[in-house]
């Protein structure tokens, strides 16, 4: 391994322990020493979660391993979405050598590289699976998202793992199934169709390495159908994506390729003070900044959510969703009762059946109680309302 900066010398796997070695170099306004080890990330206060591109994984042998292990442990975050594995038993063995972490990923072809690192201490797995895999969705998505579901301080919870069709010329051509960003953008639309129809009421967290700017002019957006229904989904990272590239997660190009999405059930908490998305600068824990992190980790820096989260909270809101909707399952109508929702103006409700197409829209006045009558074809229906400010999202069995 000669040659190799000293922060990455390649540690001894079967061991399971650590050697910290610092380096000195300088850092603006400061000088310090320090290591991978002395990043920090994860707190006890928070849900953590990062979105990670390892390009290629182990893209320098050993000494990729040996870092990116470090890494993983520095942030001590909850659950870590990581993108490009190319080789899972290598990866397994690392994510074994962390104290605390497990993996979830397929060794398969069709898994496309995706993984799910968790902190075992704080994260209870419920199911890891694929969707959207079958050969019609190819085309958009050449690797199937990831989903796993999860409990976090006794409340449940959703995460999808994507990475998109990577390149194109940055203007999108809906007439060239081929074009790069027209193949993103179906996918966003595949994705939105599928998460209304499943986890339209749970705490939803999608992210990866989605290819494509936040801030690209609407005609040229591929997350425009999810940036247009705000009220629903938010980009945590917005304020990344629209500050200075110091903060962007793909400094080569330089673009901000790499996003986590929230549903409104998790709005109330990204916006407490001490909720933030970030961008995680490793390169600056190495002696030669970016060249060391470039050649010897990865191409793209980890993106980040901490969002503080109280169980009690949780469970209020889930006691909220319960019973508002009957009868449930239904023959015809079904009735919404808003008794418990503070008075507005009027309601807005929306129904979507189940492939994401919006089958009724009406603006009514504000009441205790409100009937609808579904559409005639039988199926699963998603009912969406908005009073003021308050949301709320269910499905119901039409029969």
């Amino acid at each position: 391994m000669m040659g190799l900066p000293t922060a990455l010398a390649p540690r001894n796997m079967t061991a399971m322990r650590w050697t910290a070695i610092f380096l000195s170099f300088s850092l603006p306004c400061m000088v310090s020493a320090q290591s991978l080890l002395d990043i920090t990330f994860g707190t006890d206060s928070t849900l953590d979660v990062l979105t990670w591109n390892i390009e290629r994984f182990p893209k320098n042998g050993t000494a990729t391993v040996d870092s990116v292990a470090r890494v993983i442990e520095a942030l001590d975050a909850d659950l870590i979405g990581i993108q490009e594995v190319r080789d899972t038993a290598i990866c397994r063995q690392m994510v074994r050598s962390i104290p605390g972490y497990k993996v979830h990923m397929d060794d398969g072809w069709w898994s496309g590289g995706l993984a799910w690192v968790y902190k075992t201490s704080t994260v209870q797995i419920q199911s890891v699976y694929n969707i959207l895999d079958t050969s019609p969705y190819w085309n958009a998505f050449p690797r199937s998202p990831l989903v796993v579901e999860f409990q976090f301080a006794g409340a449940d919870w959703v995460a999808i793992n994507n990475h998109y069709k990577c390149c194109g010329d940055g203007q999108l051509d809906p007439n060239d199934p081929g074009d790069e960003e027209n193949r993103r953008m179906e996918a966003n639309n595949l994705l939105k169709q599928y998460l209304l129809l499943n986890h339209s009421s749970d705490r939803l967290i999608v992210l990866g390495d989605l290819n494509d700017n936040l801030m690209d002019p609407f005609q040229h957006n591929v997350f425009r159908m999810f940036i247009a229904d705000s009220s629903r989904y938010r980009f945590a990272d917005h304020a990344l994506a629209q500050g200075p590239n110091y903060y962007w997660s793909y400094p080569t190009w330089p673009s901000h390729l790499d996003h986590i999405l929230i549903s409104d059930e998790l709005f109330s908490f990204f916006s407490d003070p001490s909720a933030s998305a970030l961008t995680v600068r490793v390169d600056d824990f190495l002696p030669n900044g970016w060249a060391d992190y470039d050649q010897f980790l990865s191409d793209h820096r980890p993106v980040g959510l901490k969002i503080p989260f109280s169980p009690s909270i949780g469970s209020e809101q889930q006691e909220q969703e319960v019973n508002w909707l009957v009868p449930n399952p239904t023959s015809k109508d079904v009735e919404i009762d808003l008794s418990e929702l503070p008075n507005s103006e009027s309601v807005e409700i929306r129904v979507y059946d189940a492939s994401g197409k919006c089958v009724l829209e009406e603006r009514c006045p504000f009441t205790d109680r409100l009937r609808i009558e579904l559409p005639e074809a039988r199926g699963m229906y998603t009912v969406d309302l908005v009073s003021g400010d308050q949301r709320r999202t269910a499905r119901v069995l039409k029969e």
